[in-house]
């Protein structure tokens, strides 16, 4: 309500007159006090009387004011609390403690109808953030079957009470739910290496396996509104919403094993590579994002799903064995590439990962060899401090006089602007043995044979990539063969060669092709020496001591050996990944992990026989490697690493099996 304004005009005439009055009264005395006459003494008691008279006059309003102010104060308050019973959105107060001590009637009867909520805790009868409440944009919570935005408004100085009021938000909600399940996805689908798969059936088969193809694209789209677009014989274009989508994902893509359930010829399996592109802006951007994820699938290895958003990758599948390549066309097509590019250059640093074993330094040291031998300046860039393979290292440098190794920091004084840097046995931008030479290079050239992960070498002038491949020395044996007629490769560089396909094949057991054996007999037509390569394999007494010891701690889960231990010495890296290797020959071992490190980190060594992948694993926590070799290192102590291990196992098999 409003104070009436005649009440106003009022007490300002009332005052105005006052003053008039008392003006008066003084001017009267002054003419009393010249003419002194009894008319001007009766003036003078007028003008007393009538001041008299509006004085009390005023305080007599002042006090009916007052009365009137108070009325309308209470009258106000009776509103106030009107209007927070009726307000038009559930209100309610709590004190420090998050308890109720008032609600209002929408509060009660349309979220909790008529329970006593009185010293009832707000957060025990609903999930709601209380931190989040106090933000500016509040807290989304679901109470009986809607939503609301709770924001806090704190009703004194002293924060003791808060007013928290909840507004519906559900058709807003409902609204945002459905635009994000309408959001269209791109999926590729793409057959592994069709046209290995096909070339010696007969036409019957051919055209029996396309039919059992072409239903199985037509049932991973049916019952959903998405649009499917066979592209080529091996390659089908789907445009799905995300409602159909995550059900999809939710069931770990059950078309890659149909896939492999259907047999060409009889005897092959197909396997499936799934490139999705999801959460983007627009379709373009969702088949950009496709075709990166159908990359990632096939540098893997294919065989599996990589769900690509703006964050990142989500891998699914990837159980099987990859096929090898026999076709030497990338290869040649590689060398070719690389030769252009080594045209001019005045240097070629070669450098391999970080703890770099037989694979890693042969690479470096077999290219190295095949660059001087066309009087190119190359050289080794390793930390020999921390390389693993020092009896390689000591082998070389024991039988040839020239400087075939370098640190890194002198790899970065010879560096200039017109030197190329190949990296070799890895990709992954973070395990080089030096980061620093990788950023100063201004032209790289990568040759690995790990399966793809995210965090890859950018801007390289030539990406050799074949995760087939048993090693980077069996890739750099292949590539020298196309690369120029001119190389003569020395029976010592071979030899390095040799011995990082010995190694990741276990000595020709594990992973092994067609083009393994022949790069092997290649290096050895060149002059390579078994004998002399064993003898890099050799370990001291001490390091066969401590691996005996790894094998003795091992312990059984589901499947899997698992050896720990927390003591450090100088080979413990060499004795963890032979431990591993050994392990694999107990009686119903699919897969064996040396866990070692101290209490603020772990590493593990990961190797399997193929029955477990331990890639997909290891890359669970962190790492990476191949499908029966891999490895991680995580910032915990052993123990905590053990517990981690256990429970991606779980996840592997609960996924896989």
């Amino acid at each position: 309500m409003k104070m009436n304004s005649n009440g106003g005009m009022q007490l300002l005439i009332r005052i105005t007159t006052l003053v008039l009055a008392v003006f008066s009264l003084i001017a009267a005395f002054g003419y009393s006090s010249r003419a002194g006459t009894g008319f001007s003494r009766a003036i003078i008691i007028i003008m007393i009387l009538l001041i008299v008279f509006l004085v009390l006059e005023n305080i007599s309003y002042g006090k009916h004011l007052k009365r009137t102010v108070s009325k309308l104060s209470s009258m106000i308050k009776n509103n106030e609390k009107e209007s927070m019973r009726h307000f038009p959105a559930p209100a309610v107060i709590i004190d420090a403690d998050n308890d109720i001590i008032w609600a209002n009637d929408f509060f009660k009867d349309k979220l909790f109808g008529d329970t006593n909520l009185f010293g009832a805790r707000l957060d025990s009868l609903m999930n709601i953030d209380m931190h989040n409440v106090y933000s500016e944009n509040g807290d989304l919570v679901c109470v009986g079957g809607r939503f609301y935005n709770a924001m806090a408004v704190h009703s004194d100085r002293t924060k003791t009470m808060t007013m928290i009021y909840f507004k519906d938000t559900t058709d807003f909600v409902e609204l945002d739910y459905e635009t994000r399940q309408a959001h269209k996805s791109v999926i590729i689908i793409q057959i592994d290496n069709y046209d290995d798969l096909v070339r010696n059936s007969l036409e019957s088969e051919k055209a029996h396996t396309m039919v059992e193809l072409e239903c199985l694209v037509e049932n991973f789209v049916k019952d959903t509104n998405s649009i499917s677009k066979k592209l080529s014989n091996d390659k089908s274009f789907v445009i799905m919403e995300q409602r159909y989508l995550s059900k999809i994902i939710e069931n770990r893509f059950k078309i890659l094993e149909d896939a492999r359930n259907i047999k060409v010829g009889g005897s092959q399996s197909v396997t499936l590579s799934i490139g999705v592109g999801t959460c983007a802006d627009d379709l373009a951007q969702s088949e950009s994002y496709a075709r990166a994820a159908l990359d990632m699938c096939l540098g893997r290895g294919g065989d599996q799903a990589a769900v690509k958003t703006e964050s990142g990758y989500e891998f699914y599948g990837g159980v099987s064995k990859g096929r090898e390549k026999n076709t030497k066309v990338r290869s040649r097509l590689m060398a070719s590439k690389l030769a252009e590019i080594m045209q001019g250059k005045d240097k070629i640093l070669v450098m391999g990962h970080r703890f770099g074993d037989l694979d890693s330094i042969g690479s470096a040291v077999g290219l190295v060899g095949a660059f001087r031998s066309i009087s190119k300046e190359a050289y080794v860039v390793v930390n020999e401090e921390t390389c693993l393979a020092k009896s390689l290292i000591k082998y070389i440098s024991d039988h040839d006089i020239s400087k075939n190794f370098i640190s890194p920091q002198e790899a970065l004084n010879k560096m200039t602007n017109n030197t190329l840097l190949i990296v070799v046995d890895t990709h992954n931008s973070e395990i080089v043995d030096s980061k620093e030479v990788l950023d100063a290079a201004r032209e790289i050239v990568v040759i690995d044979h790990h399966r793809l992960m995210v965090k890859a070498i950018e801007g390289t002038a030539l990406f050799f990539h074949e995760p087939n491949c048993s090693s980077a020395c069996e890739m750099v044996a292949e590539l020298l063969q196309y690369l120029d007629n001119g190389i003569k490769l020395s029976p010592l560089h071979a030899e390095a060669l040799l011995s990082g396909i010995m190694l990741d094949t276990k000595n020709f057991i594990m992973r092994t092709g067609v083009k393994t054996f022949e790069a092997a007999a290649y290096l050895k037509s060149l002059g390579a020496d078994t004998v002399e390569v064993k003898k890099l394999f050799a370990n001291s007494i001490e390091t066969y001591q401590e691996k005996s010891a790894l094998i003795t701690k091992a312990e059984i889960y589901r499947k899997c050996a698992v050896s720990c231990t927390t003591e450090s010495f100088s080979n413990i890296r060499i004795a963890a990944s032979q431990a591993a290797d050994e392990m694999l020959g107990i009686t119903g071992v699919n897969a064996a992990f040396v866990i070692y490190g101290d209490e603020n980190n772990a590493n593990i060594s990961a190797r399997s026989m193929g029955t477990y992948n331990v890639q997909v694993l290891m890359e669970a926590m962190g790492g990476g490697g191949h499908q029966t070799m891999a490895a991680t290192q995580l910032k915990m102590s052993v123990s905590e690493a053990k517990k981690k291990l256990y429970e991606t196992i779980d996840d592997y098999i609960r996924n896989n099996t």
